[in-house]
């Protein structure tokens, strides 16, 4: 007996070791080699609060302030270090932003089922909202090609179902010169976020609904092709896959159930960015990129990593 209650004296403390290293805020290390990516000492920071529910986060390098979204409030804000104002409102339920070569916005708007972009007077235009005839779902996430190609998702999120016209809950990239609009993925049930590859030569993209991550191998012309599972997020814990980013290693930090997942180039998961609030998308920011930037629910954070992200390559959002 007593050999049994030492045991279960051992299991109990190995359990609240284990509960208390998911403590939300706290770095959970699954391979030493976060430590790489991110300090042992670096704290989550919660910067900014009171939302309805954030996404979309990006950087804005002109006016040195993160865009993002909050989807039922109708609004884009800006953040500028000290404090939040509205950039945009309505914006149509907008989700997913990114910004172009010109550095003008991209958003994906739910209500109104397209792709727009921001001109520099500030004049609001339709990119895509039709593929085939028919009316996008709801666009998602988008990032974009160091050529200005365009890539976006269309789930049906912010529909009805009486309301889907699409054929597909697919991926699609677009030409911003010409206007083609072509569907490069169509047979995923609720494609979300997307990133590409420091070199541009994969892109990741996710599936709320079966909780996996992709990685495709990307064409000149745009095509994807030899599209395998990079990380399946199936499991016991809460939480999709949603939004993801890129460190300049190569590092996939994707959103997902707990926090947010730092994977290795291979699919390795390194590691935990433990959270209160479920995070919804993330992005690098600040002069040196090296800032991760987490929209979560009602708020925005903030982690300071030792590798930084989008000096090249792609722009994820």
């Amino acid at each position: 007996m007593a050999l049994i209650r030492r045991g279960w004296g051992r299991l109990q403390r190995t359990l609240r070791a284990r509960l208390a290293a998911w403590r939300p805020g706290r770095l959970v290390a699954l391979d030493d080699r976060l430590w790489q990516c991110i300090a042992p000492d670096a704290r989550l920071e919660h910067i900014a609060g009171g939302f309805r529910f954030t996404e979309g986060p990006v950087w804005r390098p002109q006016t040195k302030t993160l865009l993002f979204s909050d989807i039922p409030a109708d609004r884009i804000y800006a953040w500028d270090g000290a404090r939040v104002a509205i950039h945009r409102s309505p914006s149509h339920h907008a989700n997913g932003l990114a910004l172009d070569r010109q550095g003008r916005l991209l958003a994906c708007e739910h209500s109104a089922r397209r792709l727009s972009r921001q001109e520099a007077d500030g004049a609001i235009i339709t990119l895509a909202d039709r593929y085939a005839s028919k009316r996008l779902n709801s666009p998602n996430d988008v990032t974009v090609r160091s050529d200005g190609l365009i890539y976006f998702t269309d789930p049906p999120y912010g529909i009805r179902p009486e309301q889907q016209e699409a054929l597909h809950q697919g991926v699609y990239t677009l030409n911003p010169d010409t206007g083609a609009l072509a569907l490069v993925i169509a047979d995923l049930d609720r494609p979300n976020g997307l990133a590409f590859s420091p070199d541009e030569a994969l892109l990741y993209v996710d599936d709320s609904a079966r909780r996996q991550v992709y990685v495709c191998d990307v064409q000149a012309d745009g095509r994807l092709e030899n599209r395998r599972i990079f990380c399946d997020m199936n499991g016991p814990a809460g939480g999709n896959p949603d939004g993801m980013a890129v460190d300049d290693a190569g590092h996939l930090y994707c959103t997902g159930p707990g926090g947010v997942w730092v994977l290795d180039p291979a699919g390795k998961q390194l590691g935990l960015i433990a959270m209160r609030e479920k995070p919804s998308n993330c992005a690098w920011g600040d002069a040196d990129r090296r800032t991760l930037y987490i929209t979560a629910q009602t708020s925005l954070y903030r982690l300071r990593t030792r590798i930084g992200g989008g000096t090249g390559g792609g722009h994820a959002a």
